[in-house]
């Protein structure tokens, strides 16, 4: 509540000093000001020029001081209420304040020649030099800029895409990226302020020179010379006065748009970067020393650069050797030799990492990837990590794009691992219409194969959209194409994702909320490998392992009876029976599945071989090969009534009736009795026996 109140008292501050300061500069444009006055206010134009130039010099980046072209139109209009307020003055009372004074006389020696080219030669320096060069390199530097924003953006996306960095990284580098655009698009503009208030400098010099002298012999009777004497003086003091600030606000300008952006001020980029090198220090010392040998040259300045110079390669020399002293314990020394000229490892082994995820794609799948050209694939990327992150209760790594141009133009590829797990082809230019079954009217254009669920579809123009969805076609566009095929070759390999690291990043966000259970788990009773193969097997059996918390208390309570795998798998999923059944329910909150005859069981669960390898059948070839045909037969039924194949057995037979049926029937589910809730019905509409038993060998 306290920084609340100090902040808007703040808040008040700033503002009421803003208000003040503008009343300020209209005073001193419509009153005139008393002499001591108009002494502070040089004296306040002074330092508000240096202390603006030291700012720009002490700035890291231009966005650091983004007020910068607001603040110059401010002290521009300040400077010119300035000059009208010394004009007046000077035009009354021949007199503008001591400092006026003191540069009219001190500075030019009271020689008002000298002081008007030694005003010239300022506005000149300001106007031709700093000015114009100011100028134009705002002008390039704001057309670069807002150039290269859309390819800025892109690669924040792309990071933000890749897991690189988070989205409030990503926001903050947006703003970043539009805040240096606003600056100096700005900065083009402000510029024409300075060579404005050049040019108003000239024509204030010159009404003054005249208006006094006309002044002074007009009215006060003064002889022409006397006249030319001190109107002139005054008004060289005077132009002095508001060029000198003009010249260092003017430098201010120029250093803070040609500086580039950088982690350290001016001052430590021009040491670091030109005083840095001991041998280019000596080299100029030995110059120096050479011109000393020309005859009638002076020696005395030479022999002070060359000193000068030799001291700061020494010096640099001297910082470089303790540099060299704390080299190996801040950092691994490099070997010497032939050792000394390989790569270090860590340049090294960033070439060969695998990444997880890895889409490539042809050149003309690449508008798709580019929201410049209309692209959605990276939004819908990142909505679909976080979908299936959501739904399958691991870390979705980042999928890397890369365009390969061996690849045919609308082709891609998606990789696990670096290995290729589906490749596909898509029309960026058209969408794609599926045919679920009962479409009333074809339609013409490219007939495909979906890549995800393998329907029938065709790629029709945009224009056929409409047309399409009255007929009974599912339409999407390319990038939903990708995307959905992506999705599915998540799920089904998701336990490949699924390592130690991405397992202990699971159990340490749970650790901070129930400390208790991995206390007692981990590593007490089970390594986080053999937690890892027990999330791995349910992944694989399309069990998502959202509800961690329940799957870790069921392997502490059931690992010091047995450390098998597919035993406290199968635990996990009876633990997991209300999530199983939610999982395969129809609408109607029944499951429908085929059963095992008792007699095929029995003979599973006889066969069954332990070994320290794991578990496996020892049924003939002909039974399983029979057990195969009776199951193909009745899942076709399943199917042609509109139902999920689901295959319903015993606890112990279970796993293994998945492990002899998962190559052939992928798709297969396979749950166990007390898997599925008592309350929950159970259709059975089909049955699998083996055939010609009599006949088994």
């Amino acid at each position: 509540m306290e920084k609340s109140v100090a902040s808007n008292k703040a808040g008040i501050f700033n503002d009421l000093f803003m208000v003040f300061g503008v009343f300020a500069i209209l005073i001193m444009i419509l009153i005139p000001l008393p002499a001591f006055l108009i002494d502070i206010v040089v004296s306040l134009n002074f330092t508000i020029s240096v202390l603006i130039l030291l700012v720009t010099m002490n700035t890291k980046d231009a966005v650091q001081f983004n007020v910068f072209p607001t603040f110059l139109l401010i002290i521009t209009l300040f400077r010119l209420a300035l000059g009208i307020l010394i004009t007046r003055s000077l035009m009354l009372t021949a007199s503008a304040g001591s400092i006026v004074s003191t540069f009219g006389q001190f500075v030019v020696g009271g020689n008002y020649v000298v002081g008007i080219m030694i005003f010239m030669v300022l506005v000149i320096i300001q106007f031709v030099v700093i000015t114009g060069g100011a100028q134009r390199v705002a002008e390039v530097a704001a057309r670069f800029t807002l150039d290269a924003m859309p390819g800025k953006q892109m690669a924040i996306d792309a990071d933000l895409n890749a897991g690189l960095i988070d989205e409030e990284t990503a926001k903050r580098k947006r703003l970043d990226i539009a805040k240096e655009a606003d600056f100096y698009g700005s900065m083009d503009g402000a510029t024409k302020f300075i060579r404005g208030d050049s040019i108003a400098s000239i024509i204030i010099i010159l009404v003054n020179i005249f208006g006094g002298f006309v002044i002074g012999v007009v009215q006060l009777g003064m002889p022409l010379i006397q006249a030319l004497q001190v109107y002139t003086l005054l008004t060289v003091g005077a132009g002095i006065v508001l060029q000198v600030p003009a010249l260092l606000i003017s430098s201010a300008a120029g250093i803070i748009v040609t500086k580039a952006s950088s982690e350290v001020s001016l001052a430590a980029d021009i040491r670091d970067q030109m005083f840095s090198q001991q041998k280019v220090m000596y080299i100029a010392s030995a110059l120096s020393v050479l011109a000393m040998l020309i005859p009638s040259m002076p020696k005395l300045p030479f022999l002070a650069s060359a000193v000068f110079f030799w001291y700061l390669g020494n010096s640099f020399k001297k910082i470089a050797k303790e540099e060299e002293h704390k080299k190996p314990a801040d950092s691994p020394a490099l070997g010497k030799g032939d050792a000394g000229k390989e790569a270090a490892p860590e340049k090294i082994v960033p070439k060969v990492d695998v990444d997880l995820l890895e889409l490539e794609i042809g050149y003309g799948v690449i508008p798709l990837v580019d929201p410049k050209q209309g692209g959605t694939l990276l939004e819908n990327i990142t909505s679909m990590r976080k979908k299936l992150a959501s739904e399958l209760g691991i870390i979705i790594p980042p999928i890397r794009i890369r365009d390969n141009i061996s690849l045919k133009p609308n082709h891609y590829v998606v990789k696990i691992k670096g290995a290729e797990m589906a490749s596909g082809e898509v029309m960026n230019d058209r969408l794609l219409a599926m045919d679920p079954g009962g479409v009333t009217d074809r339609i013409s254009g490219f007939e495909t194969v979906e890549p995800a669920f393998g329907l029938n579809a065709i790629w029709i123009v945009s224009a056929d959209k409409e047309r399409a969805q009255v007929s009974g076609y599912t339409v999407v566009d390319a990038a939903t194409v990708i995307i959905t095929h992506i999705t599915e070759i998540i799920r089904k390999h998701a336990a490949e994702l699924l390592g130690r690291q991405e397992v202990k990043i699971l159990i340490d966000n749970i650790k901070e909320k129930y400390p208790a259970v991995i206390e007692e788990l981990i590593p007490t009773l089970l390594t986080i490998g053999e937690v890892q193969k027990v999330l791995g097997q349910l992944l694989n059996e399309r069990i998502p392992v959202r509800n961690l918390v329940t799957i870790l208390e069921i392997l502490a309570d059931n690992a010091r009876i047995s450390k098998n795998v597919d035993n406290l798998t199968s635990n996990c999923r009876q633990g997991l029976a209300r999530q199983i059944t939610k999982q395969y329910q129809t609408p109607k909150g029944i499951i429908v599945a085929i059963t095992l005859d008792p007699s095929l069981e029995q003979k599973i669960a006889d066969s069954i071989q332990y070994t320290e390898q794991g578990s496996f059948t020892s049924l003939s070839p002909m039974s399983i090969q029979q057990v195969f045909q009776g199951l193909s037969v009745e899942m076709e039924k399943v199917v042609n009534m509109g139902y999920q194949p689901i295959v319903l057995c015993s606890t112990s037979v279970r796993p293994h009736f998945r492990k002899m049926t998962v190559r052939t029937f992928p798709n297969l589910v396979v749950l166990a009795y007390n898997e599925i809730l008592a309350e929950v019905e159970i259709q059975a509409i089909g049955l699998v026996r083996l055939i010609n038993e009599d006949k088994e060998v």
